[in-house]
Formats: structure tokens, C-alpha cells, sequence
């Protein structure tokens, strides 16, 4: 049976942690099914491990449909989200609504999107008429010459009572998920507190509703430069593919990842 939006939701008011990883193509797909893995994100990191950019932002929206339908021929539980590349949510509500449905037809069962308040209008736009929206605050790489690089976001008192108030406004707009990276975890355990939809973390602490990783990194797959939240989980579970998917799972579902030491 396919996970849903509401098994997630269940599973937030249950306490009980969501996984995800993100996911490219159908055989992954396969495996990471096989493993529990709650989500599957297919995300536009593909960029930077399937496609070696320095950045995500020249991925199209071809891109995402093509790898969005390889991972849904090969995932039958997980629910699956599909990012939205730069440059088609960053349009008229209207314009991102034709793009997202074209990842939804694709076998998305939800879309995410990058940014705060700038984006009510087109999540509301898109929610309204039955597209379900995740968000994404703190670090967002499609930003990332206007963040000035790959850097922890919410540091300063001001910047993080803006994303409070963001992942407030981004709940109001019809988000029914958040994903948090790359943000100190108190922040994201005041946001998470608040919530009353998952919250995703990505390097923002232990105790969000769930965890995510780029798939290529948690393997040691990606040859460059490691972010700090990330774990070797192919190297903790000496060398088996199958066996590291599965310690992730494991240890996400038990509270063991992230550890202080992948947190900020």
C-alpha cells in the first residue's frame, strides 16, 4: 500500500520518525522501497551527483519529470516528492501550477519548493487546487549566491525569528510538510515545536520529525566536499549498500541520527 500524506501525518502525532533519502532512478528506487524508507525525495541535488554541476540551479523541469517517472516505476510504498527546479515556481502562480503538474503526472505525490513568504501566493495557488506542497527554509541551494554560499542560515536572533514566522506563514499558505536544512537545531526544535505538519531535517538537529540525506553523500558515493551533517552510513555498515540504507532507517527510526556532532 502507497504511503500517503495522512500516514505521515500519523506518524508525526504518533511520534514515530519519518525517513527519507533522496532517489533518481528506478533501481535505487527498488532498494531504498525494499529498505522502509518512508519518502523518497527526487531532488534537483541530482545536479550536483548524477549530472556534476557545481550547483542545482541548471536542472530543468525535464530533468525532474524524466528522473521523477524513473523512480516511480521502481518505488510502490514510499511517497514520493519531486523538487521544482529554479526558475519554475519563481513565476506567476499559474505558471507553477502547469509546471507542477507535469512532476505530478510524472508520479509525484507532492512538490516541493525552495523559500518563506515570497512563496504564499503560489503554495496557496497550488494547494487550493489539490497539488500538495512541501516547503523548504534555512538553506536553499538555488539561493545560494544570494546566501552567499553553502552557510548555516538563522544564526542571528532577527534571521531566526524570520523563519519562525516563515514556516508559520508557509503552514497558513497550505504546506503540508517542511523540510529544515542547514539550521541550528534549537531553531529547528522551536519550529518543529510549533508545527503542525513534518518537519524534514537536514542538518538541522535531532529533533525534527524526520531526516533526510542526499542518497550519493550518506554512501560516500559523491566525491566532494562533505557537509558536516552528513554520516558515512556505507562505511558504519562496512561496505554493503543494502546494510547501509538499512542502518539509516534504523538509526533515523531511533533516534540515533543525526548525533550532536552532525548538528549545529
Amino acid at each position: 500500500m502507497r504511503t500517503t500524506l495522512s500516514t505521515l501525518h500519523k506518524m508525526m502525532r504518533d511520534g514515530d520518525k519519518i525517513t527519507m533519502l533522496t532517489c533518481y532512478d528506478a533501481s535505487f528506487a527498488t532498494l531504498l522501497d525494499d529498505a522502509g524508507l518512508d519518502t523518497l525525495l527526487v531532488g534537483d541535488s541530482l545536479g550536483n551527483v548524477l549530472q556534476g554541476h557545481e550547483s542545482t540551479l541548471p536542472v530543468s523541469l525535464r530533468d525532474m519529470v524524466y528522473h521523477t517517472q524513473c523512480v516511480a516505476r521502481g518505488a510502490k510504498r514510499a511517497f514520493i516528492i519531486g523538487d521544482m527546479p529554479f526558475g519554475t515556481f519563481q513565476v506567476s502562480p499559474q505558471d507553477a501550477f502547469r509546471n507542477a503538474a507535469e512532476i505530478m503526472a510524472a508520479g509525484a505525490q507532492m512538490v516541493k519548493i525552495e523559500g518563506g513568504r515570497p512563496m504564499l501566493e503560489t503554495i496557496s495557488f497550488l494547494t487550493e487546487r489539490g497539488i500538495p506542497v512541501c516547503g523548504h527554509l534555512g538553506l536553499t541551494p538555488q539561493s545560494v549566491h544570494q546566501l552567499g554560499g553553502y552557510r548555516v542560515q538563522g544564526r542571528a536572533e532577527d534571521a531566526a525569528q524570520r523563519m519562525l514566522d516563515d514556516a508559520r506563514i508557509l503552514e497558513q499558505a497550505g504546506a503540508g510538510m517542511i523540510v529544515l536544512e542547514a539550521i541550528p537545531a534549537v531553531l529547528a526544535s522551536q519550529i518543529t515545536a510549533a508545527a503542525t505538519v513534518p518537519t524534514i531535517g537536514i542538518g538541522a538537529g535531532a529533533d525534527c520529525h524526520g531526516q533526510v540525506l542526499v542518497l550519493h553523500d550518506m554512501l560516500d558515493v559523491y566525491p566532494g566536499k562533505k557537509a558536516k551533517f552528513v554520516k558515512n552510513f556505507m562505511k558504519a555498515a562496512a561496505g554493503s549498500i543494502q546494510d547501509a540504507v538499512g542502518l539509516y532507517v534504523k538509526e533515523v527510526r531511533g533516534g540515533r541520527f543525526p548525533g550532536r556532532e552532525h548538528s549545529f
